[in-house]
């Protein structure tokens, strides 16, 4: 364990209140830190990070793979069977191959990000709570100013409420609290509500924003990577007409591409997501394995009404699989996420589609008869 509680902590804390120049603020607490734990006792969390992706990606596959040989829903099938087999140019093989290539590579890029990360320490928790509830504090003092300019004295009104609504009378005075101090000190003290909401902001909020940022980071670099190697015809045909082979997606299908490609779309623009918002090991893997998820049931070859994914993003399995046809495939470049890059530059597809069941009806019966045509050829 590495204590910190006389040393740099405590001068943190007094550096803290010397640059607000505000003896007037609660002192921020002390803390020790010490290695933070694994989640689960038979698995570190660095091997949980390079490994859960790996599993979620394989047995969501399988799910998908079982309704699909089935044929458990096929009223929610994109494509029917026999399209499967006519229309990709890829086999089950290859592209079971290429994927686990893509994810040994993924595995080997997480573990040198992870070895490029400090070690992560525990300990921390109520001084940076303490910190976000000096920063609500200091938020107050602005309240009387803002006041002022809709024509409201905040010292009277302060004043007028000070025994009926003590709190209130506080947060309108700036912050002035003078009946809170700590417990035999006569020190101030931050107010329940003050360190609830700190806690809200440090716990959830502060995730929450994190986790969107990767979002928007992950669909920003994917977005503009993906529409290059559709403009640049020497990336496409080298290495993007790869995923491209499957004209009719389904779920394992989800990271059949070139190594180069997969490295540089997914692995990279997922580690550069994570680096940049700050995030730590556990948050990651959650991010990793969720970004696995989505990219897996956007190609998964069903438009289910009742699948959330399908729901709180425009981008699904629809959406995708428009990318995959030939009268879409220059438009749709938004993945794994949201479409809102497609929406604001012009490259959502808008152009006339058939009526997917008579369309899915009218190949299925092509389909056959091309089959009963070469068997009569071979009797």
């Amino acid at each position: 364990m590495v204590n910190h509680t006389f040393g740099p902590a405590t001068v943190a804390a007094a550096m803290a209140n010397d640059t607000l120049h505000d003896r007037g603020l609660p002192p921020l607490p002390s803390y020790s830190l010490e290695p933070t734990g694994d989640v689960f006792g038979w698995i570190s969390d660095f091997w949980l990070s390079l490994l859960l992706p790996v599993v979620v990606y394989w047995v969501m596959s399988l799910f998908f793979h079982a309704i699909d040989v089935l044929d458990l829903f096929p009223q929610y099938r994109l494509h029917t069977p026999q399209e499967i087999l006519s229309r990709n140019h890829a086999s089950r093989y290859e592209v079971a191959r290429d994927v686990i290539v893509q994810q040994v590579i993924q595995v080997f890029t997480g573990a040198a990000l992870a070895f490029s990360e400090p070690a992560e320490m525990r300990g921390k928790a109520d001084y940076d709570v303490a910190v976000w509830a000096t920063r609500l504090r200091l938020a107050q003092r602005v309240l009387p100013s803002l006041l002022g300019l809709l024509g409201l004295n905040a010292t009277a009104i302060s004043k007028s409420v000070s025994v009926s609504h003590p709190l209130l009378a506080g947060a309108l005075a700036g912050g002035y609290y003078p009946f809170a101090a700590a417990s035999g000190s006569s020190a101030p003290a931050f107010l329940p509500w003050e360190l609830l909401a700190a806690r809200v902001i440090y716990h959830l909020l502060v995730p929450a924003l994190q986790f969107l940022v990767a979002i928007f980071i992950l669909d920003t670099w994917q977005y503009f990577l993906h529409r290059l190697m559709h403009t640049n015809r020497w990336m496409y045909t080298t290495f993007h007409s790869r995923h491209h082979r499957l004209y009719v997606p389904y779920a394992y299908g989800a990271l059949y591409n070139h190594p180069i490609e997969g490295f540089l779309l997914d692995t990279l623009g997922a580690g550069i997501a994570f680096k940049l918002t700050r995030m730590t090991v556990r948050q990651g893997t959650c991010f990793f394995a969720f970004s696995t998820v989505k990219t897996i049931d956007d190609h998964c070859g069903y438009s289910f009404p009742w699948d959330p994914l399908q729901l709180i993003t425009s981008n699904n399995a629809a959406y995708h699989d428009v990318h995959h046809q030939t009268w879409g495939i220059k438009a749709n470049f938004s993945q794994p996420f949201f479409t809102f890059w497609d929406t604001l530059l012009g490259t959502k597809y808008k152009g006339p589609r058939a009526d997917r069941l008579a369309d899915r009806k009218r190949r299925e019966k092509a389909v056959d008869a091309r089959a009963e045509s070469r068997s009569k050829q071979t009797t």
